[in-house]
C-alpha cells in the first residue's frame, strides 16, 4: 500500500550548480545587455566613421580613382600651410561670436519673461520655438532676400531712414552679422526652452526667501536665478559652441549668386570651415585625403573647447560645493 506525504510536506530541491552559474550569469550580465543598444549604434554611427575618417585623412585619396596609398600627416600640413582654411576658420569663429553670445543672452531674458505670469504663457511658449520647426533651407532662402544687396528688404529700411545700402554679400561683417541674424532666428526659441525648464526647476521657496531678504526682480534674476541654473548654461554654451563652429546650412543658402551654392562669397567672405572641407572633398580637387584632414582639425578644435568647458563646469561644481558645505556649516551653528 502506498503511503502519501503529510499535507504541508514540501521538499525544496536544491537547484544545480549550472541553474547557480547562469543565475550568477543573469544578474551581472543584464544591466550590460539592457543598455548595449545604445553602445552598438554609437559604434557603428559615430566611433567608426570617425576612426575611418582619420584613416583616409592619412591617405592619398581622391573621390573618383579611390585611393592612392599612405600619405601620412602631409594632408595635415598642407591645409595648415593653406591661407584660404585659416580665413574660413576666422570667419567660422566670427559668426559663432555673433551668434552665441547674443543667442545666449537674448534666451536668458526672454525665459525670465516667460517664467512670469503672462496670460497666454503656453502660447508665447510655443511660438518661440516656431522658428526651430522651419526648414534651414527655407530659413535661407527667405533671409538671403531679405539681405540681398540690390532689392532687399533690410536696404530698403535703411534707405528710408536716410542710411547707405550695405553690401551684405560682398563685405565681410556685414555678411557674418546676416548670417548670425539667421542662425539666432533657427535656435534663439530652443535655447530659450532648454533655460525655460531651468528656470521652473527653482524651489519657490528660494525666490520667497530672497522677496523677504528685500531683494528685487533683477537681483532675484543675478543672484538666484542664474547661479541656480549654472549647469543649464554650461549646457546650453556647449552645445551652441559645438553647433556653431558646425555652422553650414545658414551660409551655405545665403550664397544663391551663379549657382555657386557653396562658394562662400567671391573672395570667401563667409566661407566657413565646414563649407570648405566639402569643396576639398566633393569640389574641383576631389581630394578626400585633405577633406578629412579638415575635418579631424574641426573635431579636435571643438574637443580642445569642450574641454575648457568641462574644466569650467568642474570647477564651478567644486565651488558649489563648498558653498554648500559652507551653507550647512552655517544653519548647524544657527541651529
Amino acid at each position: 500500500m502506498e503511503i502519501s506525504p503529510p499535507v504541508g510536506d514540501h521538499r525544496r530541491r536544491r537547484p544545480s550548480r549550472l541553474r547557480q552559474k547562469l543565475g550568477r550569469f543573469d544578474v551581472k550580465a543584464s544591466p550590460y545587455l539592457y543598455i548595449s543598444p545604445f553602445f552598438i549604434l554609437f559604434a557603428i554611427t559615430g566611433l567608426f566613421p570617425l576612426l575611418y575618417t582619420a584613416y583616409v585623412s592619412v591617405s592619398k585619396w581622391n573621390l573618383l580613382t579611390g585611393r592612392h596609398g599612405s600619405a601620412g600627416f602631409a594632408n595635415y600640413v598642407a591645409v595648415l600651410h593653406q591661407p584660404f582654411f585659416w580665413k574660413a576658420l576666422r570667419n567660422t569663429v566670427s559668426i559663432f561670436l555673433l551668434s552665441s553670445v547674443p543667442q545666449i543672452i537674448l534666451a536668458l531674458v526672454i525665459a525670465a519673461v516667460l517664467h512670469a505670469n503672462l496670460r497666454a504663457r503656453t502660447f508665447w511658449r510655443m511660438g518661440v520655438l516656431v522658428p526651430y520647426v522651419v526648414a534651414p533651407v527655407a530659413v535661407g532662402l527667405i533671409f538671403g532676400q531679405m539681405f540681398a544687396d540690390q532689392s532687399g528688404m533690410v536696404n530698403a529700411l535703411l534707405t528710408k531712414i536716410g542710411m547707405n545700402p550695405v553690401a551684405w554679400h560682398a563685405q565681410v561683417l556685414p555678411a557674418h552679422l546676416a548670417i548670425a541674424t539667421m542662425v539666432n532666428y533657427r535656435w534663439l526659441g530652443y535655447n530659450t526652452l532648454v533655460v525655460l525648464a531651468a528656470m521652473q526647476a527653482i524651489p519657490n521657496d528660494v525666490f520667497e526667501a530672497a522677496i523677504i531678504d528685500g531683494a528685487s526682480r533683477v537681483r532675484q534674476f543675478f543672484s538666484v536665478t542664474i547661479p541656480m541654473i549654472r549647469p543649464t548654461l554650461i549646457f546650453v554654451i556647449i552645445t551652441s559652441t559645438i553647433g556653431g563652429l558646425q555652422i553650414f546650412d545658414e551660409p551655405t543658402m545665403f550664397d544663391q549668386q551663379n549657382g555657386a551654392l557653396t562658394a562662400g562669397g567671391a573672395d570667401g567672405q563667409f566661407v566657413t570651415v565646414t563649407m570648405y572641407l566639402y569643396q576639398l572633398g566633393w569640389g574641383s580637387q576631389n581630394n578626400l585625403g585633405r577633406s578629412a584632414a579638415v575635418a579631424w582639425l574641426l573635431f579636435l578644435i571643438i574637443l580642445i573647447i569642450s574641454l575648457v568647458n568641462y574644466g569650467l563646469t568642474q570647477r564651478i561644481a567644486s565651488e558649489g560645493g563648498v558653498s554648500g558645505r559652507r551653507g550647512r556649516r552655517r544653519k548647524k551653528v544657527a541651529a
